[in-house]
């Protein structure tokens, strides 16, 4: 398809000739809210940039509970570990939270890419490698911190999204998923909320959160 490749790490390190050839593989998924993308243990040929939507990834316990471990937005890549694995599977479930549009890139495309240009895949591995240590510091705020800091992180990242320009953040999915990426209970992230707008931190205003004050937020950081 002629579709422009969206502006990704994964993406940026190619040259011309490399975008057009995996521009032509892209696979376009339009999805129902509620609409699974894939299932965990499905044959992983592709993965996936979301344009427009939201898609909840999660897993299944024992007992059939939903465990978020993550929400895709708009401009963000998920299940891209996939193209290293040797027999390719989804570790998780994709469902749509909202109406959904999302382009799958054909993993063997890419890696044939990758096999033919050591220069490409310095670069790739040079940004995968940061984003690794990103996700390793969030990864600590949400096992070794306690949930009122995993809660301010969460709604100070949300205000650095946005541009940092505005007091007012729009919470970007419902408090109960929003909960369950936080590792917390939907109970206690109310209560949570209740006693940071108590402490005039915030304001909450149905899904809309105003920052009172970000300074005593940051604070709760350190």
């Amino acid at each position: 398809m002629s579709r422009e490749l969206p502006g990704h790490y994964l993406f940026d390190s190619l040259d011309s000739p490399q975008r057009g050839k995996l521009r032509e593989r892209i696979h376009e998924r339009r999805l129902s809210a509620g609409e699974t993308l894939f299932a965990q243990g499905d044959p992983a040929n592709h993965f996936w940039w979301l344009e427009s939507g939201q898609i909840k990834l999660y897993r299944l316990s024992r007992d059939g509970q939903q465990k978020i471990m993550g929400l895709a937005a708009p401009g963000q890549t998920f299940a891209e570990g996939v193209m290293f694995m040797e027999t390719p599977r989804y570790p998780v479930n994709a469902e749509a939270v909202l109406p959904s549009l999302a382009l799958g890139i054909e993993r063997d495309t890419y890696l044939s890419i990758l096999e033919t240009s050591f220069a490409t895949c310095r670069a790739l591995f040079r940004q995968m490698v940061q984003r690794t240590q990103r996700h390793l510091d969030e990864i600590e705020a949400l096992t070794i911190q306690n949930a009122r800091y995993r809660l301010a992180n969460y709604l100070l990242k949300l205000q650095s999204a946005a541009g940092g320009e505005s007091s007012t953040i729009k919470l970007p999915t419902r408090k109960v998923l929003i909960a369950s990426q936080l590792a917390i209970q939907p109970e206690t992230l109310s209560r949570l909320l209740r006693e940071l707008e108590q402490n005039d931190l915030i304001r909450v205003r149905g899904d809309r959160i105003e920052l009172i004050d970000a300074a005593g937020l940051r604070n709760l950081l350190d």
